[in-house]
């Protein structure tokens, strides 16, 4: 499933998480690795040594990733 969002698209598979931005930058990280903060619309990978964060759009976008994940 591919989510267009302001900033570029997310790209969602069942094991993996792909952000393509549109400054040509590309963020990975395995389903597990994802967490949410609707309140403030945020998803976020922390696998340890590595992480990011990403601003959605509105809260359909994380409605929607979060049902796709598999995600409650």
């Amino acid at each position: 499933m591919v989510i267009e969002i302001s900033s570029g698209k997310i790209i969602l598979s069942p094991f993996e998480v792909q952000v393509r931005l549109n400054n040509h930058c590309q963020l990975f990280a395995m389903v597990e690795d994802i967490k949410f903060h609707p309140d403030a619309l945020m998803m976020v990978a922390d696998a340890g040594a590595v992480r990011w964060s990403l601003k959605l759009d509105d809260s359909d976008q994380l409605k929607s990733i979060k049902a796709e994940l598999g995600i409650m």
